[in-house]
């Protein structure tokens, strides 16, 4: 049963690069039949996964943070198109967030991780589509999709040399509260509903966390076939400071200012100002018009640690 992994040395802000040969060695320890590739850069993993699953590996690995997750999924769900079969994806968390393996259940420690992989065992996976933006023919995704705030913040996060993960996040999110600007008026329809409101964030998510840290849909599921809608309305930023405290514990649904539900398909459109979008912390758009976005049920077969 051979196995492609998919290396990406840039993760963690290059922390990734470090581990490598401590991967190498975990993957021989446990008697893998591997064949290891580094990424150069950007849908270069996305093009490796494609390719392992043309040449028959039984499993496609990412390791690396979400983005290299987003990119493996992208390769894989191509290769299905194709072939209408692929390998099982499985994840190596060496990267800041890993939000998609904490949803998945797989160990954050490394070793523990190879364990799972090695063991096998696997679940069916749903995978999320967002089409819009510059991605007017649509981009997969594992985790989740954000709209606003959030994704501003981790777009300042990106760019904070000396501090990764969950930190980064936090930090970012902070600084933004000073100068965040007039949050959009957005429609949001789904099931027949139609919400319009000025909303500071919306989270469609697949699984459960965003930005290491912030549970934001903290009962969602990846085989269900539903997307969980997490909408934030415009609050002052003395409240906003409590919606964060809210989503580290994944209580904001008890909070009058988010309404909560789950659907197959959403949409999102600006009725005023622009939409600010990303896609497990892949930018989609930063001033879009409108997005569509579905949940695919059970399109991968995934590696589980459970």
């Amino acid at each position: 049963m051979r196995c492609k992994v998919v290396v990406n040395p840039a993760a963690g802000k290059g922390a990734a690069a470090r581990q490598v040969d401590r991967l190498a060695a975990l993957l021989r320890e446990r008697g893998l039949d591997f064949s290891l590739e580094l990424t150069s850069g950007p849908w270069h993993a996305a093009e490796i996964a494609k390719t392992a699953a043309r040449d028959g590996f039984a499993t496609v690995a990412a390791a690396g943070g979400d983005g290299t997750c987003n990119e493996v999924i992208n390769g894989l769900m191509a290769a299905r198109g194709e072939t209408g079969t692929g390998p099982a994806f499985a994840v190596l968390p060496i990267g800041r967030g890993n939000d998609l393996a904490f949803g998945m259940g797989v160990p954050a420690d490394l070793a523990a991780a190879v364990a799972a992989l090695a063991g096998g065992r696997t679940r069916a996976f749903d995978v999320g589509h967002v089409r819009g933006g510059d991605y007017p023919d649509g981009r997969y995704f594992g985790n989740g999709v954000g709209v606003g705030f959030d994704t501003l913040v981790g777009l300042e996060a990106a760019r904070m040399k000396r501090m990764s993960g969950a930190a980064a996040y936090a930090c970012a999110a902070i600084k933004l509260l000073a100068i965040y600007s007039e949050a959009p008026l957005l429609r949001l329809r789904f099931d027949g509903r139609e919400i319009v409101r000025r909303m500071t964030m919306v989270s469609l998510m697949n699984g459960r966390r965003m930005g290491g840290a912030f549970h934001m849909a903290p009962s969602a599921a990846t085989d269900d076939g539903l997307l969980d809608v997490c909408a934030a309305e415009r609050v002052g930023r003395a409240r906003m400071i409590g919606l964060f405290v809210r989503y580290v514990h994944g209580t904001q649904a008890g909070s009058r200012f988010v309404s909560t539900a789950r659907t197959e398909r959403v949409t999102v459109e600006a009725l005023e100002g622009g939409l600010a979008v990303h896609a497990d912390g892949e930018t989609i758009c930063t001033a879009g018009a409108d997005i569509e976005v579905e949940c695919l049920p059970r399109r991968l077969s995934v590696i589980t640690g459970g």
